[in-house]
C-alpha cells in the first residue's frame, strides 16, 4: 500500500490490526480510512469504505468486536463506532464541539473534548446513547471570570450556487443595535479542518472579545464536507476558494450589525497566502489585512519548503513545466503578481527558524509592500517557526495583532 498508513492498534484478542490509511502517495490530505487485516487469514478490509469522512484516533472495545473512532462533519469532530461483524458504522455523539480522542473504559469512553469556547477537558460518553459527563476541571476557575461570545452556523450559497457553513463568533454581550467591525478569518492547510478547536493563538473568542464579529467560512479545501470538496482547491487556490471566502464576508456585511466600511482579513500559512492574494483582489473591501507565515511568491516557494512533494501535488508541479496546465495555472495567480495592486494597510509577521514557508515570504511582502507605498508593518520572531510556540512571544503577537487592528478598523 504505497499511501500514508499509520497508527497501528492491536485489537486486545490478538487477532487483528487496524490502522489509519491513506490511498494516494504524495497526496497529505487523502481522506484518511480505517483499514483492519485478520492478522490470520492475511484478509485486509476496508472498514469505512462508502463513508466519506476521515477516520481517526482508533480504540477498540474490549470484546475486539468493534472500533471507536473520531471524524469531522459540518464543523465538528464526533465519536463513531464500527461494528467488525456487520460492517457498520454508527455516529454516537453529537453537537457543537471536538471529541479529538477517545480510549475505552468498560461499559463507556473516555474522550477528550473542546470547544471554541472551552480548552480540552475529559468526559466519560455513554456508549449507549452517546451522552456525556465531563470528569476533569482544569480550568474551571479561570474560565468563571470570562464571558464568552455566542457562536452561529450559517449556511450560504457560494457564487457557484453550492451550500457553504460558516461559523460566526459573536462579542460578548454582542448588542444587535451597536455597528461592529468584521474580521474575515482565512484558514490554513489549506485542507483539514476547521472545527471547534480552542486555539492559543488564532482564537476566535480572543478576536471576538476585543469587538470584532469573525467570520470563518468552511470554503473549499475544508473537509468535513465530503473529499471532493476538500479536494477542489489542488491546484486552484485563487478560484472557487477565494470567491468563498468573498461570498462569506459580503454576505455577512449585509447585517446591519455589521460596519461594511471597518473589514479586515487574517489568515495564516495558506491563510497567509489568502490574505496576499486578496490584498491585490479584494476590490476595496478591507481596510486591514493581517498575514502570518504566509505565501508570497509561489515560485519561490516551490524552491524554499521542505516540503516540494507537497507543491508537487497542490501546485501540480514546479513552475518550469510549461506544458503542465495545472501547475502553470497556479503559478500564473501566485499572490506577488497583484503586488501592484496593493492599497491597504497589512501586518506581516513570520518566524526564522519556519522551513515550511521561509520567511523570506514575509520579508518579500513587506518589502513589496512598502515599495508600493502601503502602510505596512513587519513583526519578525528569530526564535519561532510555523508556530509561535514560546509563552512570551505568544503575548506580543497578540499585543501586535490587535493594536494593528484596532488602529486601522476603530
Amino acid at each position: 500500500m504505497m499511501g500514508f498508513d499509520v497508527a497501528p492498534l492491536f485489537s486486545p484478542n490478538g487477532k487483528f490490526v487496524a490502522w489509519e490509511s491513506m490511498e494516494r502517495d504524495g497526496y497529505e490530505s487523502d481522506q484518511n480510512r480505517l483499514f483492519i487485516m485478520n492478522l490470520e487469514t492475511g484478509e485486509k478490509i476496508y472498514a469505512t469504505k462508502g463513508f466519506d469522512q476521515n477516520a481517526g484516533s482508533l480504540c477498540w472495545s474490549a470484546e475486539s468486536d468493534a472500533i471507536f473512532f473520531t471524524s469531522n462533519w459540518h464543523g465538528t469532530f464526533q465519536i463513531y463506532k464500527n461494528n467488525l461483524e456487520s460492517g457498520t458504522i454508527e455516529k454516537l455523539t453529537e453537537g457543537m464541539y471536538d471529541y479529538r480522542s477517545v480510549a475505552y473504559a468498560g461499559e463507556q469512553l473516555i474522550a477528550s473534548r473542546n470547544s471554541m469556547s472551552m480548552p480540552t477537558e475529559l468526559y466519560a460518553v455513554n456508549i449507549a446513547d452517546g451522552s456525556a459527563e465531563q470528569i476533569t476541571f482544569t480550568n474551571k476557575d479561570l474560565l468563571a471570570k470570562l464571558t464568552m461570545g455566542n457562536v452561529e452556523e450559517r449556511w450560504m450559497k457560494t457564487h457557484d450556487g453550492e451550500d457553504m457553513l460558516t461559523m460566526i463568533i459573536y462579542p460578548p454581550n454582542f448588542d444587535p443595535n451597536k455597528k461592529y467591525p468584521a474580521l474575515l478569518y482565512c484558514k490554513g492547510g489549506p485542507q483539514g479542518p476547521l472545527s471547534q478547536n480552542f486555539h492559543y493563538r488564532w482564537n476566535y473568542q480572543i478576536m471576538a472579545a476585543n469587538d470584532y464579529i469573525i467570520v470563518a467560512p468552511n470554503r473549499r479545501g475544508v473537509s468535513g464536507f465530503g473529499q471532493a470538496w476538500q479536494e477542489q482547491i489542488s491546484g486552484d487556490y485563487h478560484g472557487k476558494s477565494m470567491q468563498d471566502y468573498l461570498t462569506a464576508i459580503d454576505e455577512m456585511a449585509k447585517e446591519p450589525f455589521i460596519d461594511e466600511n471597518r473589514l479586515g482579513a487574517v489568515g495564516a500559512s495558506a491563510g497567509g497566502y489568502a490574505v496576499f492574494y486578496l490584498a491585490g483582489n479584494h476590490d476595496g473591501r478591507f481596510k486591514a489585512l493581517i498575514a502570518h507565515d504566509g505565501i508570497f511568491n509561489e515560485e519561490a516557494q516551490y524552491l524554499e519548503t521542505e516540503e516540494i512533494w507537497f507543491e508537487n501535488w497542490d501546485k501540480g508541479g514546479p513552475f518550469w513545466e510549461t506544458d503542465n496546465k495545472v501547475a502553470q495555472e497556479a503559478y500564473a495567480h501566485s499572490p506577488h503578481k497583484y503586488i501592484q495592486n496593493w492599497d491597504t494597510p497589512i501586518l506581516i509577521i513570520h518566524g526564522e527558524l519556519d522551513y515550511r514557508v521561509v520567511f523570506t515570504q514575509g520579508m518579500t511582502a513587506f518589502n513589496g509592500a512598502i515599495l508600493n507605498d502601503v502602510n505596512a508593518q513587519y513583526l519578525h520572531f528569530p526564535d519561532e517557526n510555523h508556530w509561535v510556540l514560546q509563552p512570551q512571544n505568544g503575548i506580543l503577537w497578540q499585543r501586535t495583532f490587535f493594536a494593528f487592528l484596532d488602529k486601522w478598523l476603530k
